[in-house]
């Protein structure tokens, strides 16, 4: 029996009528048929990754894909406090000790997710009942504990997850928040992390940013301040949870304000769902138009995360690689068992989007 979340907390996403422009070539592209995808670890010039959990370990068909395509794994539940944090301030690291050590032994690098994330560890960290000082020793006893059992192991890490407003209107009131202030939080979790590993490079993560211009604008404001009031941020985790719908030009846009602070970027959890959550509108679009909307704006993100300076360029990476390993599918998610928002089919072929991100990453886009 399989050890792993009841269930995986995620947001629907921000649906826009739009007309779309763009790679009419694969307008009623379908999974290819019999053909292999190649490598995208070969094709990328980054490394490239895809989330992976513990139960799929021990899955052949997900080894041989992830270990063609992959050079980089982030746990997709192992490492957030759901599954790490017990009563009492006990830690557990056992599930994430088996990604860690599958990466380490297969040549993979690992980057972390997450450590302080507004949406868990209320349940033992209780701003109301927890005095002031043991809620922050604690908290730093957590961060410390955690990222140096991985120190020279980890790329990088998710340091603080999602602090900003769902609408983009300010930051999130939570549990962190209320007991060691609306920044101080944050702040005190990338210094606790960067003295327990000094080397790994350091994320401030957030979803919709390309979906919600007044999002992204809110989020690369917060990553100003908190440089200011000097936290080691290292780099910028977008994770492109992407609403297919949205005006050409929006993730180009964001990118390029992203790109201006100079820190690395890192595509963290890319999807992009065929399905449009909730809305009053009936959904009329045909799968055709559908995949042509998804290969338009996955090739949008490829060739802007392409544009940025090598640099800046830290990481690509997939929240999982075959439709079959998505959330947005598997039943403890959202069930949709007729979705495709990945790269692959549950054969491993490439789905049309894979297209788009392969003629990105070899300089072939626009053709």
């Amino acid at each position: 029996m399989r050890a792993d979340p009841p269930h995986l907390n995620r947001r629907a996403l921000l649906a826009a009528p739009i007309a779309l422009a763009a790679c009419d070539r694969f307008a009623t592209a379908q999974p290819s048929v019999g053909a292999a995808a190649p490598p995208l670890k070969a094709l990328a010039p980054f490394p490239f990754g895809a989330a992976a959990m513990t139960w799929q370990l021990e899955q052949p068909g997900w080894v041989a894909q992830v270990l063609r395509h992959c050079s980089q794994l982030t746990p997709e539940w192992e490492q957030k406090m759901e599954r790490t944090l017990g009563a009492g301030f006990t830690h557990d690291f056992s599930a994430s000790d088996r990604v860690v050590a599958f990466a380490g032994d297969n040549g993979l690098r690992v980057h972390g997710h997450t450590l302080i994330w507004y949406s868990q560890g209320a349940e033992v960290f209780d701003d109301r009942t927890v005095p002031r000082n043991r809620f922050a020793a604690e908290y730093d006893r957590y961060i410390s504990a955690f990222v140096a059992r991985y120190r020279g192991q980890m790329a990088g890490w998710d340091v603080v997850n999602e602090p900003v407003a769902e609408d983009g209107d300010g930051l999130r009131d939570c549990h962190w928040s209320r007991a060691l202030g609306t920044e101080g939080y944050m702040v005190r979790a990338f210094e606790q992390a960067k003295a327990a590993d000094p080397d790994a490079v350091l994320f401030l993560n957030e979803y919709n940013l390309e979906n919600i211009p007044a999002k992204g604008a809110t989020f690369l404001r917060l990553v100003e301040r908190l440089l200011n009031l000097g936290a080691p941020i290292g780099g910028i985790g977008t994770q492109s949870h992407l609403n297919i719908e949205i005006p050409s030009g929006r993730i180009s846009a964001f990118m390029r304000d992203a790109a201006s602070l100079g820190l690395p970027i890192h595509v963290s959890e890319l999807d992009f769902p065929l399905r449009r959550d909730g809305g009053v509108r009936p959904d009329l679009r045909s799968t055709p138009e559908r995949r042509a909307q998804q290969v338009a704006r996955v090739g949008e993100l490829a060739e802007a995360f392409m544009g940025l300076p090598e640099r800046q360029r830290y990481a690509f990476t997939t929240w999982g690689l075959r439709d079959v390993d998505s959330w947005l599918v598997r039943e403890e998610g959202k069930n949709r068992s007729d979705e495709s928002p990945l790269l692959l089919d549950a054969a491993g072929r490439p789905n049309p989007a894979f297209h788009a991100l392969a003629d990105a990453f070899t300089g072939r886009a626009g053709g």
